[in-house]
């Protein structure tokens, strides 16, 4: 206790849990990691959420969120933005196991397959080699068709399956679940199963991902009768045995494995009140009906007694985390499932303005100390909870001021509030920054800056809990750089080289190895091959098939995000080489509205890119008048409509180079290597040895603060010495003229590029002409491929002239056809069009034209 009342002084505090510990099976456990997490978070349990979520409205008789629409988007959808894409993948990347009240998939679609209930299409196929499957003792999950109304629990619907555990590898039971996918894309997967009193703690399950396979091991002696997420994959459009999930009876322990039903993707929201469902995908409403959907009793979920759901939805969060964790070692005194949930974290936003021009409102964070004698369930002091919101406020300031940022941190709040009173583990609420403030949004819609600050936190978590088990550990890597594939003609050789990216705030980052995922023709990546702590390795290649990777950085506190996918074909009969850059590596808000008397942000202009898809848009902004600051209506600066709520909109998913590759290799006889923008300007790659080179550029284009060039100087340099030296040039990309407004810039565009810009495309048709054929590209935002919405018209300089002409007959594709050399530049990206036969054809036709 001495430690605890220093605490309350400022200092750190630390072996809060002094001989609590759990030391059993974690209750998922990914096995087809190739490396070991002993640093990290591995076998640790979080409870972390985004806040609010579309609730129903007693008073009103209706659906709403429960915040306001400011800045195009809304506290109810901006905190899942730093949740869901960033923070959890960044503590599963560390080894823990994260629970969260909220669905965390954003997929419309929802399969299910069970015993109870088989859907036409779907396949529930039970295999007895060894005994056979028997119902459970307990009731289990069943679903019917249509809406759920209150109190309705379908994990006590239906019955569930169970089978004597085997150690034999050859002879076991079976059950294998495979969906009918009404559409190809990622979707979570779900399993449920029953924990009975001789419940194994290592059920085997495997998941066929586009003819891949991950392993898990579920401890089934917790958990039982809700939803455990094994993790999110790619699947392909329909029914197939490459594409599905099997449960085995094999253990290494004797006792029981059970089975229930197996979930594929969010879905949408299916629980009645008022009549009516939100109409909304299940991800964006509150935890009270994710909660009901996953089985919880009425009394966890309506605290309120269906009276008051605004009120029930703040309960829910702490009493679903409490539920799980009930019977474990952290929260002893307290019937549950077991769970051993040691931390909870609720991400919030909140309110407050300035208005001047560059005044921050920043973060505070929430504990609650006076509260049940000052205890927690297992006996130690809510001090701890202290600790964690101080950790949290302390480490985001020194990370944000690293980036330049002098970040306000408010105060913290010691008060009664239930997302840190009801908690029976330390506990935290962290106001990330003020939705209301335009100068907090302006960093905050940035992918970048949610990187950062979801960073943060999980050094926080990982921080305070090492610290409190008396631990050591290591923060995990950034992602590396300078990534580039080359091929050694002769004999078919792929090398793959990389460098590290060091993070200066923390020393223990640094990688100590990496991780190569590969993955042939359309099939999905596998789990990787660790290749040391070189910088470089090499692999063999099938002659004519296309592979792509991507590498990731390792320790002994886990593994980085991904790098962006490079692809590679080796021919031994090519007589050209093309070289593919990615040189699309924009992460943005979007179009920002920075003028004395309006501020904001433009959709229309710049929709912006996220990190792969996103689900975070309300809608347009509307007032832009500063004069308004303060509110929160229709009149309010930064007030924004609804009609982009639910849905989702594509991102920068760092994949592109893989379709370019695909469709020069459906063209002819040529060995495709590629590489990042970072890697040609850092001297890693070169073009030296290539007849053609793919420049990628996507959407990119520079943001407000000069970042995310089309043309570097660097790159504009490298370019234009290649094609001095006869070199080919396919340039594709949004802003590829718009971009340049230098002079040097201009100069280059027109003397090396061959086309100047002509203005902006802003018609409402998708459809470009030209080269005896038609084609659509993604010109709307949409939920399957990033879209450009404002592409540049081309005019080409002369001798060049132009091929590809928008409807309205502007040119978007200027072509220039030499003795020096030729290059075709198109302000489509390739990537965009999107019938992929078209897309093939099309690319034939350029690679022709351009190695004649």
């Amino acid at each position: 206790m001495t430690s605890l009342v220093a605490n309350a002084q400022g200092k750190q505090s630390r072996g809060l849990w002094q001989r609590i510990d759990y030391d059993g099976e974690p209750w998922v456990k990914n096995t087809s990691l190739p490396y070991k997490t002993t640093k990290g978070l591995y076998n640790r349990h979080i409870a972390l959420w985004a806040s609010h979520g579309r609730y129903y409205d007693q008073k009103k008789g209706r659906w709403k969120w429960q915040r306001p629409n400011l800045f195009c988007t809304t506290e109810d959808l901006f905190t899942q933005t730093i949740v869901v894409p960033y923070l959890i993948p960044m503590l599963e990347n560390a080894g823990a196991v994260v629970f969260t009240p909220r669905e965390r998939d954003w997929q419309t679609n929802e399969i299910i397959i069970d015993n109870d209930t088989p859907r036409q299409g779907t396949a529930y196929v039970e295999a007895n080699a060894r005994g056979e499957w028997h119902p459970t003792p307990t009731p289990g999950f069943a679903f019917h068709q249509g809406s759920y109304r209150d109190n309705e629990n379908p994990f006590l619907a239906g019955t569930a399956r169970q089978s004597k555990a085997t150690r034999s590898k050859k002879r076991y039971n079976l059950i294998s679940y495979q969906p009918n996918f009404p559409e190809e894309g990622r979707y979570a997967v779900y399993v449920s199963y029953q924990t009975v009193k001789k419940s194994v703690d290592d059920a085997s399950y495997t998941v066929w991902h586009k003819g891949e396979k991950t392993t898990f091991k579920v401890n089934q002696q917790m958990g039982g009768g809700t939803w455990v997420y094994l993790g999110t994959f790619d699947f392909d459009k329909g029914s197939s045995e490459y594409n599905r999930v099997e449960l085995t009876s094999q253990s290494a322990h004797r006792g029981v494995v059970t089975a229930d039903a197996v979930r594929f993707g969010g879905g949408m929201g299916n629980i009645e009140r008022g009549g009516t469902t939100s109409g909304m995908p299940r991800c964006l409403e509150g935890a009270r009906y994710y909660a009901q959907w996953a089985g919880m009793p009425y009394d966890i979920y309506s605290t309120k007694k269906g009276t008051d759901d605004y009120s029930d939805d703040i309960n829910v969060r702490s009493l679903m985390t409490n539920t799980l964790g009930g019977g474990s070692v952290y929260m002893p005194s307290r019937e549950g499932l077991g769970v051993p949930l040691e931390l909870s974290l609720a991400v919030h936003s909140d309110a407050g303005y300035r208005t001047d021009d560059t005044s921050l409102i920043g973060s505070l964070a929430v504990c609650t100390t006076r509260f049940n004698d000052g205890r927690l369930n297992a006996g130690i002091s809510r001090l701890a909870s202290r600790d964690f919101a101080q950790t949290l406020l302390d480490n985001l300031s020194t990370d944000l001021a690293a980036k330049g940022i002098t970040w306000p941190i408010r105060e913290l709040r010691d008060q009664n509030y239930s997302e840190t009173r009801l908690p029976e583990v330390p506990s935290a609420i962290i106001e990330t920054l003020s939705h209301q403030n335009f100068n907090d949004m302006r960093l905050g819609l940035d992918p970048d800056f949610r990187f950062t600050m979801a960073r943060s936190f999980y050094k926080s978590i990982l921080k305070f809990v090492t610290r409190q088990h008396n631990d050591d550990y290591q923060v995990t890597p950034l992602t590396p750089t300078d990534f580039a594939v080359d091929i050694d003609a002769n004999n078919g050789v792929a090398t793959l080289s990389w460098s590290p990216v060091n993070d200066p705030l923390e020393p223990t980052a640094r990688p100590t190895g990496y991780v190569v995922y590969t993955a042939t023709g359309s099939a999905d990546f596998d789990n990787g091959t660790v290749v040391g702590n070189n910088t470089s390795t090499a692999i063999h290649l099938e002659p004519g098939v296309l592979y792509s990777f991507r590498v990731a950085a390792i320790n002994k506190g886990g593994c980085s995000f991904p790098s962006e996918v490079l692809s590679a074909v080796y021919n031994p009969y090519a007589r050209h080489k093309i070289m593919i850059v990615n040189a699309f590596d924009r992460l943005s808000s979007p179009g920002i509205v920075n003028r004395p008397l309006g501020k904001g942000f433009d959709i229309d202009a710049d929709a912006g890119l996220t990190y792969g898809k996103t689900i975070g848009w309300c809608g347009r902004q509307t007032v832009f008048n500063t004069k308004a600051a303060g509110g929160e209506g229709p009149g309010a600066l930064g007030y924004s409509t609804g009609e982009l709520e639910g849905r989702i909109v594509a991102g920068n998913d760092f994949n592109y180079v893989r379709t370019h590759a695909a469709a020069i290799q459906s063209t002819g006889n040529y060995t495709i290597v590629s590489c990042s923008r970072q890697a040609l300007e850092n001297g890693k790659a070169s073009l030296s040895g290539i007849h053609l080179a793919d420049l990628l550029f996507g959407a990119q284009r520079k943001t407000a603060d000069g970042r995310y060039a089309v043309f570097t100087p660097r790159l504009m340099k490298i370019v234009a010495d290649f094609a001095n030296s006869g070199g080919s040039l396919l340039v594709s990309g949004s802003s590829v003229a718009s971009d340049q407004t230098t002079v040097a810039e201009r100069a280059f565009l027109r003397n090396i590029i061959k086309c100047d810009f002509g203005g902006s495309y802003d018609g409402a048709s998708p459809t470009v002409k030209g080269m005896s054929t038609e084609f659509d590209f993604y010109h709307s935002l949409n939920a399957t491929h990033y879209a450009v919405t404002s592409p540049d018209i081309l005019a080409p300089v002369s001798p060049a002239f132009a091929t590809l002409a928008y409807n309205d007959g502007q040119p978007a594709a200027t072509a220039y056809s030499g003795d020096d050399y030729r290059v075709l530049a198109l302000s489509i990206p390739i990537e965009c069009i999107i019938d992929g036969h078209q897309r093939n054809a099309l690319m034939r036709g350029f690679v022709d034209f351009l190695l004649k």
